[in-house]
């Protein structure tokens, strides 16, 4: 089988994903993805007429953000017509999924050259929510939720199974606040040493003044105390009606769970960042790297996914971790550097009990708690942040891995390649 090599990764900062609040949020999706491209093109002086296929990832495919993204940010961006694209869908997983997909084209010997990554606006999904209540279809869709009620496997809420889940693991309100008051303190860290230099491209507005060239989501003051103040942000969701029967978001654990109790705990202070942002990364083949004077920075190990319980939902990166080392004939030992997205604390805080993991080597550089987390687009960022960590840290393997909605993980073992 052909090697699939990392030759370069670049992000878009992560903007506050919220109109009127958020410095990218007046762009279009296609600007994100049209300035991430653009910057591969440019870094490693990218004939595009050679790049076989563009792997996108998008969660939101509507409105502007639909229409396979991927292919129409490449027209944006000046990309040859040559060089097509195509965007998919895994929820939270799809920028681990895009590289996987993509590293699977050129090990199986399909192709050379393969540009991957996401895009996400989340200040666009309030806006496409609000349009889609204007219409008799979009009220239908809005009275029902995004949850559909299956017998057997209840889907709830993920800020309500997050907290369900810290009841049934043991792990306390207090656990979870000092793993958010440590993702912000490792980001602020990250930001004053400038750690994301190597991979972060400023936007600029299409008249080309700077629209943000830097993380704006971190809120660096954050301490223990401040988070202990603030009321949990799920109360509410646990009472919305998720099936036809009227069953709420709480009673689909219960239904699931029956004998489980608990207390809403995660807040703004320990659940992800709601923000805009892009990635990419450009894969090659030996073929490819040759043809193009490229050097690898890291190749691709292994790329997997893994399903669990759809009712608790965040629960899959454990076995997508441990099916990813299994398959690399790698153990926990051997990473090191680990990013385990804080989609909420608990999905970290379980991960790295349950794992057995060294605290020092996970989400180093800090997490989706501090830096946000744009749905589509973050799995590529944390494969680019995991690969700048290696080389600054001089580690040799990373394994990235996050949860995604329906109870799957997708989970990534990149090798860095000395230089």
């Amino acid at each position: 089988m052909a090697e699939a090599y990392i030759v370069d990764a670049v992000r878009t900062p992560r903007g506050i994903g919220k109109q009127g609040k958020g410095s990218l949020a007046h762009l279009h999706p296609h600007d994100l993805g049209a300035t991430v491209l653009r910057a591969l093109r440019d870094r490693n002086a990218i004939d595009t007429a050679k790049v076989d296929d563009i792997v996108w990832s998008c969660s939101q495919q509507r409105g502007k953000q639909g229409g396979d993204i991927g292919r129409l940010s490449a027209l944006w961006a000046g990309y040859d017509n040559a060089a097509s694209g195509v965007t998919l869908d895994r929820f939270c997983g799809g920028g681990i999924s895009s590289v996987g997909f993509g590293a699977g084209q050129i090990m199986a010997g399909f192709e050379d050259v393969v540009i991957a990554g996401g895009t996400e606006m989340m200040s666009y999904h309030s806006e496409l929510d609000a349009l889609e209540s204007q219409t008799e279809l979009g009220k239908l869709g809005r009275a029902r939720g995004n949850f559909e009620f299956y017998e057997d496997h209840p889907i709830s809420a993920v800020g309500v199974a997050a907290d369900a889940i810290a009841a049934m693991e043991g792990i306390s309100r207090a656990d979870l606040e000092a793993l958010g008051v440590d993702s912000q303190r490792k980001a602020k860290m990250a930001m004053d040493e400038g750690r994301f230099a190597k991979s972060l491209i400023p936007v600029h507005n299409r008249d080309g003044s700077l629209a943000l060239d830097h993380d704006e989501y971190p809120r660096p003051e954050t301490t223990a105390e401040t988070l202990a103040a603030l009321k949990p942000a799920f109360v509410a969701m646990e009472q919305v009606a998720a099936a036809p029967d009227g069953t709420t978001m709480r009673g689909m654990i219960e239904r699931k769970y029956p004998d489980l109790k608990w207390e809403p705990t995660h807040h703004v202070g320990t659940s992800s960042g709601v923000v805009d942002g892009s990635a990419a990364l450009l894969l090659a083949s030996e073929a490819g790297l040759k043809a193009n004077g490229w050097k690898p920075r890291a190749r691709i190990v292994t790329s997997v996914n893994a399903g669990d319980c759809p009712t608790l939902i965040l629960n899959a990166p454990v076995p997508a971790a441990k099916k990813a080392l299994e398959r690399a004939g790698l153990t926990v030992a051997d990473i090191d550097v680990w990013e385990i997205n804080e989609a909420f604390a608990v999905v970290t805080e379980k991960a790295i009990r349950d794992l057995g993991i060294d605290r020092a080597k996970v989400n180093i550089n800090g997490g989706a708690i501090a830096l946000g987390h744009p749905i589509g687009a973050t799995g590529s960022i944390l494969i680019g942040m995991a690969l700048d960590e290696l080389e600054r840290s001089g580690g040799r393997y990373a394994l990235i891995t996050m949860c995604a909605f329906g109870g799957m993980a997708p989970a990534i073992i990149i090798e860095r390649i000395a230089a």
